[in-house]
């Protein structure tokens, strides 16, 4: 996936499922569709993982121990 991005993948994911519920593609073109999905989730699946990774080695402290640090996100700080 060349110049695959995790926003780009997950926009066309999102697409691809849409088109599958609507249930109007002959069962070839869904299970071409299908098989796209199943890519593009796995390549997701593994970008996530990255970050999760690297995510992980910036919470290190200087002596190499991994801290948890809860993740807040805007929406959720702006709620409380």
């Amino acid at each position: 996936m060349v110049n695959q991005t995790f926003e780009k993948a997950m926009n066309k994911l999102e697409q691809i499922v849409q088109e599958l519920e609507s249930a109007d593609l002959p069962l070839e073109k869904a299970i071409k569709k299908f098989e796209e999905g199943v890519q593009l989730s796995k390549f997701c699946s593994e970008k996530l993982d990255e970050t999760e990774k690297r995510i992980t080695m910036l919470l290190k402290d200087q002596n190499d121990r991994v801290f948890d640090k809860p993740f807040i996100s805007k929406t959720e700080s702006d709620d409380e």
